[in-house]
């Protein structure tokens, strides 16, 4: 079943870039997409039962925390997989509006690619959250980068080109970063002699078990580059350069999995090294620079935010907020972590939904300003609707899941008794909501363009994914399911919760 889960989407890719037609490509992602998430659903319930499904010799070994980003990467796969079949035959109709793109004829062999592609990044992301080895963890997330800038060069824009070579090489200093951190924490366990250990592929069991055993500067120096190389990948600021350019340049729908899913990958990378501070009886120094790097990036965040023009720039500002929400709920500890948790299921969906509905705004009105984009609610009602219920989700209004998620991270900053910390995060909440209410609420209210043609019917391919989305950010703010609710408890106890 492991094996199938990687697997599966490598070989479909193969043949979608070799041999696939334009209507094999687009049912080939859909049907990838199904048969992934049901595998991954069923290698969560043996999670949850206790059990501990292995492959590969233990090189591919889930634990909850693994699977529940797994999850979401599927599900989210899933959703935009849905949207991509009405997505790429508009591109194949009429293309994207020239004034923006100018990416010329669309053909057969740039359809193929970009499907291709898609499916070798759901593969690198499985491997990310099924192996409990950090060298192989490496290695996927390399490959995520690898697979996915393919990806935001679809267009072929000189502006994509642009944030496809920062995203390369700013990602590629992170995993070099990474990579010194996995060294380094080989050494803080071997020692000067470098004595072979017996340790297997489940390397993150073994390091939390020994961990008392580490030579502890060593461990610190393997941290702090660890946090460094996937906090770049993650968005966490000041590495966080590559997000907007990507974001905005990205397609829609890449843009949905960059932010939804590919985030979170970085994050367990960042989270390994963490259980093993935490073991060690380093987390002080590990939630401290958590914390520190939490409220950089919401400060960051919320400077960018406010008079933000670019709605998909502004989305790609509002993903770095919410990993420092994610950096600070896991850096208090306590209730916090398990917010943290709850964050990151209502973050990706949130997020997904309101990049597909980017795509249906810039179909619609040619344009990634958000001042010239006006009267939502005539133009395209359903998208302008679910767009409005998208920022008061990912805003954090009640009654939406990323409600009760930072409501969580608060209770818990004040559980540890750090009021400081909970000032500072709701002042910084509050701004951030204030720049998005503006732009959001600008877009949709107003009159109808007098040069806009009369409203098309908006296809149902393109409003059903977010339409699904919604509805669950929505469900987890009204009630939370006893079997997530177990599954976030697990996963929040592996790092401090």
């Amino acid at each position: 079943m492991l094996i199938a889960l990687v697997l599966l989407p490598v070989c479909m890719g193969i043949v979608m870039l070799l041999w696939g037609r334009a209507s094999l490509c687009r049912l080939g992602l859909p049907f990838v997409a199904v048969v992934h998430t049901l595998l991954a659903s069923a290698t969560a319930h043996s999670v949850a039962q206790g059990e501990s499904p292995r492959a590969l010799n233990g090189m591919l070994a889930p634990d909850a925390l693994g699977v529940l980003f797994l999850m979401l990467a599927s599900i989210l796969f899933l959703a935009v997989s849905v949207y991509a079949v009405s997505y790429l035959r508009e591109e194949e109709r009429i293309g994207e509006h020239t004034n923006i793109l100018d990416h010329g004829h669309f053909t057969n062999a740039p359809e193929r690619r970009f499907t291709a592609c898609l499916c070798f990044f759901l593969a690198s992301m499985t491997l990310v959250t099924t192996t409990p080895h950090m060298g192989v963890q490496w290695v996927g997330i390399e490959a995520t980068t690898l697979s996915s800038a393919p990806l935001i060069y679809f267009h072929r824009h000189k502006n994509s080109l642009e944030a496809t070579w920062k995203y390369l090489i700013i990602c590629s200093v992170g995993i070099a970063l990474a990579l010194l951190g996995n060294i380094l924490l080989s050494v803080a366990f071997y020692g000067d002699d470098g004595a072979e250990l017996a340790m297997g592929m489940d390397q993150v069991s073994w390091f939390v078990s020994h961990a008392s055993s580490a030579e502890p500067t060593w461990l610190k120096a393997a941290f702090v580059f660890l946090l460094a190389g996937y906090g770049a990948k993650m968005g966490l600021a000041p590495l966080h350069n590559w997000l907007p350019d990507a974001h905005s340049q990205a397609p829609s729908l890449v843009s949905a999995l960059l932010s939804g899913a590919l985030l979170n990958c970085a994050m367990l990378g960042m989270l390994r090294g963490y259980q093993i501070m935490l073991a060690a009886g380093l987390g002080a120094l590990s939630s401290g620079m958590l914390i520190f790097f939490g409220l950089f990036s919401l400060a960051t965040a919320a400077i960018f935010i406010v008079g933000q023009g670019h709605y998909k720039r502004m989305l790609a500002y509002s993903s770095v907020e919410h990993m420092g929400i994610l950096a600070l709920g896991i850096g208090t500890g306590g209730l916090a972590v398990f917010g943290a948790m709850l964050h990151a299921v209502c973050h990706s969906l949130t997020k997904c939904m309101l990049f597909l509905l980017s795509g249906n705004i810039l179909a619609r009105y040619h344009t990634y300003s958000s001042y010239d984009v006006r009267g939502m609610r005539w133009t395209m009602p359903f998208t302008g609707a679910l767009w409005t219920t998208g920022f008061l989700a990912v805003a954090g209004s009640p009654p939406f899941g990323v409600f009760v998620s930072e409501l969580l991270i608060f209770k818990g900053m004040l559980a540890a008794e750090t009021p400081w910390l909970a000032i500072a995060y709701l002042i910084l909440l509050a701004v951030i909501f204030v720049g998005l209410s503006v732009a959001v609420l600008r877009m949709v209210q107003g009159n109808r363009p007098t040069d806009m043609p009369k409203t098309p019917r908006e296809p149902l391919l393109s409003v059903l994914p977010p339409l699904l989305l919604g509805a669950a950010v929505l469900t987890l703010g009204l009630w939370i399911p006893a079997p997530l609710k177990d599954f976030l408890f697990l996963a929040a106890a592996l790092i401090g919760g």
